[in-house]
């Protein structure tokens, strides 16, 4: 388990290697790392370069940052550049760092690692590194002006004067040829032509085999969110409370109906507004890995999003059992076996599009903050049109209860409840066998995805 802000997963240098091996495993022509030996330790981090030079000796290109590395190290890599204050002072094979160095009148005094005295130079600190003469000479006439005005003297030359000389010699004996090898064509055999100009695309893997990785993926990165101690206890402690408030529940009395119908309502609420705001976190926060995964080829965006909409429906439907166990029979609800299981089966609908509109909006807007806004008042409007709290609306605006599942789920547990339906609980629009209602969550179900979907191929094109 890798771990992340709410669960506790691997060490700060085992989830690096783990990134290393992330890029890695799709078999990349270029490699590229940023200081991936660092918070390691020696022995660590030596075998990691050691498997970035066995790779680069497979023919891939391997470019990485690195700061102070052993000598051990040092020595592994092919090529250097060394850069100071944004300029390039030395770039070549590294094996001939040190002697293009000591051309230059640069050596080091006592025996040292070659990348330390290299990064002292880098920095301008000259101390136990020999002196080039015309430092030497430059420092000398430096204080000789200082001793005509009582200045402090300097025995050494400052920073800046050793950076611009190293950068004006490799101007002067290293930039030139360098430039010209870099410049010089390399011969492409056909074969490699045919695959860089390709437009086909090549995948590991068919599509079922993607489905089930990702799908198996899903299940094992979510569920210690699904499965927490705290959401659970979350919704047993909601359930025990809504059967306290309406035990055994009599819907003989027009005021213990109404009683009634209120639960009934703040269930449709309740697990239309739980699913939303859970899945809008979806594709926001996984973006980046998307993108980066999907730019590899490592499998289709349609065999992702749907591992990814399908691995949460066994987890989404595991605490609303347990939520309908505990309130159905403590708020004293029709005891039928047919009635309650109708009535999970409408949650159930209800939880899968709600999870479809959570999935839309953040696919459309990959904004966590504007997604949750807009949800935000997405599900108040859907709310107030369920049919609860007002009975009869305004028909220039009555359109809007027929795009709310919140109505949908509410007519759906008074017909399962209550057939046929009191009028006292009846709104303007007669309810039937309830076939337009399930109809109605069935088109949302699909409607929301297919949206998802589009949204994230739409992010996909840009990005391409």
């Amino acid at each position: 388990m890798i771990g992340g802000s709410f669960v506790r997963g691997v060490s700060g240098g085992e989830r690096k290697r783990v990134c290393i091996g992330n890029e890695i495993i799709i078999n990349p022509s270029l490699l590229f790392l940023d200081e991936p030996t660092s918070g390691l330790d020696s022995t660590t981090a030596l075998r990691i370069v050691q498997l970035l030079h066995d790779i680069a000796e497979t023919g891939k290109t391997v470019i990485t940052t690195i700061h102070q590395p052993s000598s051990r190290l040092f020595h592994k890599f092919d090529k250097l550049i060394l850069l100071g204050r944004g300029s390039l002072l030395y770039f070549g094979k590294t094996a001939e760092a040190m002697p293009y160095f000591s051309s230059i009148g640069c050596n080091p005094l006592i025996a040292m690692n070659p990348a330390e005295f290299l990064l002292d130079l880098a920095n301008g600190n000259t101390n136990d590194v020999s002196v080039p003469s015309e430092l030497d000479d430059k420092v000398h006439m430096e204080n000789q002006n200082l001793q005509d005005t009582n200045s402090k003297i300097n025995l050494r030359p400052s920073a800046q004067d050793v950076h611009e000389y190293l950068v004006d010699a490799y101007e002067h004996r290293v930039a030139y040829k360098e430039k010209k090898k870099l410049l010089a064509p390399l011969p492409i055999s056909d074969d490699m032509k045919a695959t860089i100009t390709s437009s086909k695309r090549e995948w590991g893997t068919n599509w079922c085999q993607q489905y089930s990785i990702l799908f198996c993926r899903g299940l094992k990165e979510r569920r210690h969110d699904y499965l927490s101690w705290m959401r659970i206890t979350q919704v047993i402690a909601t359930s025990i409370i809504l059967g306290l408030l309406w035990w055994h529940s009599d819907p003989t009395t027009p005021k213990g109906l109404q009683d009634q119908a209120g639960l009934l309502f703040f269930i449709a609420v309740f697990w239309g507004f739980f699913p939303v705001f859970t899945a809008i976190f979806t594709f926001p926060q996984e973006r980046a890995m998307l993108n980066k995964e999907r730019a590899a080829d490592m499998y289709k965006l349609s065999a992702y999003f749907l591992a990814r909409t399908t691995s949460d429906l066994p987890l989404d439907l595991f605490l609303p059992v347990i939520f309908m166990v505990i309130v159905y029979f403590m708020a004293g609800l029709k005891a039928s076996a047919m009635r309650f299981f109708l009535s999970m089966l409408t949650v159930f609908l209800s939880i899968i599009a709600a999870q479809g509109l959570g999935l839309a909006i953040g696919a459309t807007l990959l904004d966590i903050k504007k997604a949750t806004t807009l949800a935000s008042v997405t599900v108040m409007t859907f709310m107030l049109a369920g049919g609860f709290f007002v009975k009869r609306v305004p028909p220039f605006i009555s359109w809007l209860r027929y795009l709310s599942f919140n109505y949908h789920t509410y007519r759906l547990l008074l017909k399962v409840q209550y057939d046929p339906v009191p009028d006292i609980l009846m709104t303007s629009v007669p309810l039937d066998n309830g076939v337009t209602e399930v109809g109605a969550l069935v088109a949302m179900i699909i409607g929301y995805r297919v949206l998802a979907y589009l949204s994230l191929r739409r992010v996909k094109a840009s990005n391409g």
